[in-house]
């Protein structure tokens, strides 16, 4: 977790500007937590005709590229909405900037949850800014559905009940893009960077899980609010890395790239699903990204945004034209319509008599129509969300899908093939 000074971050934002720009923001009008239906008598945030929820996003700061998600999440529920919303309820959304600092994410979710009364806080993004609430919603028995962050912090269903993923966990993540790593690139001293939260030791842990506990050259962390990463760029060159595993966002995927490559350094990149947006790296990276990106392995968790025959990215892209200012469909903003759809589904399984219990124990139930590469992992005994992987390179200025869909689990069992193929989205692009 974080532990420096308010001084020290509000620099970290202002040199970060000069690298990020911030992405459009989302935000909703708060609901009527009014009676109206036997569910809104006692439920915060339900009434006969809305379902109130929340979110802690990044509109600003060094994650703000993210800002992204939560605009098309709110897409979602616009389009979900014009189409009779779920058993008659519109879907209210209200997405609450907290600068991805976790110092500020408690107040942003006390405001959601004890002034805006929302039902539950849906696609809350990052792992520092997240867990820091952890506690607080469970306490409260609010529901934290579809946390936008892998870490194998937000699946432990005894201690956090209410809380469930939505993109792979990292462990996953790690382990697949070590498996590339040992099977394609065997005898490379291979490096890896993290971001200094609880999603560093989860990612850590799968690429050991694959290379062993020796299998790393070197191993930097880094801070979101220093944007000198060059000691670790430093430290990698030293070790003589020439593989490069990233956990980073992706403001300092490109940040480490362009460093990497004004130092000297040429490794292989491989980044995982945190920070592998093609279009967040080459508007970076500028001039620069045809040859500083080509070549870089990524791996993902959804249909490539680039794939317009794809039924999700079709479905995606209808809502944006529609509803979010006809925005192109992003590997960012995909999270975000995913998420949407998710909850979405969600809502229809807890049936008309909403209650948090209830959307308890439908996200825990099977049936899930995933909108990701591979299946949803949702459990009693498992809130990790999507489980699926596949890796692609970046080839001819667009990431190519390569090798089957993997999955596994967050302990340190192998990864495997996924053999059944993705489900298609209903004809209406709405769950029943």
């Amino acid at each position: 977790m974080f532990r420096r000074t308010r001084s020290r971050y509000l620099a970290g934002l202002a040199a970060l500007a000069l690298v990020a720009a911030a992405a459009g923001c989302a935000s909703g009008p708060a609901g009527s937590t009014g009676s109206g239906g036997s569910a809104a008598a006692s439920t915060p945030g339900v009434t006969s005709d809305e379902i109130v929820v929340g979110a802690n996003v990044p509109l600003s700061g060094p994650a703000a590229a993210y800002s992204a998600i939560p605009a098309a999440t709110k897409a979602y529920f616009a389009y979900v909405n014009a189409h009779g919303g779920v058993y008659g309820r519109k879907i209210v959304y209200k997405a609450l900037d907290d600068g991805y600092d976790p110092a500020k994410t408690p107040s942003v979710t006390r405001q959601l949850v004890l002034q805006d009364h929302v039902f539950a806080i849906v696609g809350g993004i990052g792992t520092p800014t997240d867990a820091s609430v952890l506690k607080f919603l469970t306490s409260n028995k609010v529901p934290d559905l579809f946390v936008g962050a892998g870490s194998s912090v937000f699946n432990q269903p005894s201690t956090y009940p209410y809380t469930f993923g939505s993109i792979p966990d990292y462990v996953i993540d790690g382990k697949v893009t070590a498996q590339y790593v040992k099977t394609t690139l065997p005898g490379k001293k291979v490096c890896l960077l993290t971001q200094d939260d609880d999603s560093g030791p989860s990612y850590l842990q799968g690429v050991q899980d694959i290379l062993g506990p020796s299998g790393l050259a070197s191993h930097e962390d880094y801070e979101p609010t220093n944007t000198n990463i060059a000691p670790q760029i430093g430290a990698f060159k030293g070790a003589g890395c020439q593989v490069i595993i990233s956990n980073a966002i992706s403001p300092f995927n490109a940040l480490a790239i362009g460093t990497a490559a004004a130092a000297g350094l040429h490794a292989q990149w491989v980044l995982s699903t945190v920070g592998d947006d093609y279009s967040v790296l080459s508007t970076l990276l500028k001039q620069a990204a045809g040859p500083l990106l080509a070549g870089v392995v990524c791996d993902n968790f959804a249909p490539l945004t680039g794939d317009t025959s794809n039924p999700w990215i079709a479905l995606w892209t209808k809502v944006a034209a529609q509803y979010n200012d006809n925005a192109p469909v992003t590997d960012v903003s995909e999270i975000g319509y995913m998420i949407g759809y998710m909850f979405t589904e969600a809502l229809f399984k807890a049936g008309k008599d909403l209650t948090r219990p209830g959307i308890i124990s439908a996200m825990q139930g099977g049936g899930w129509t995933s909108p990701g590469l591979g299946p949803l992992r949702f459990s009693a005994t498992d809130h990790a969300g999507l489980g699926g992987l596949q890796l692609s390179r970046i080839e001819g200025g667009k990431p190519v899908l390569f090798g089957p869909v993997y999955t596994g689990d967050d302990g340190s069992g192998p990864v495997t093939p996924v053999t059944t193929p993705p489900p298609a989205p209903p004809a209406s692009g709405i769950p029943s």
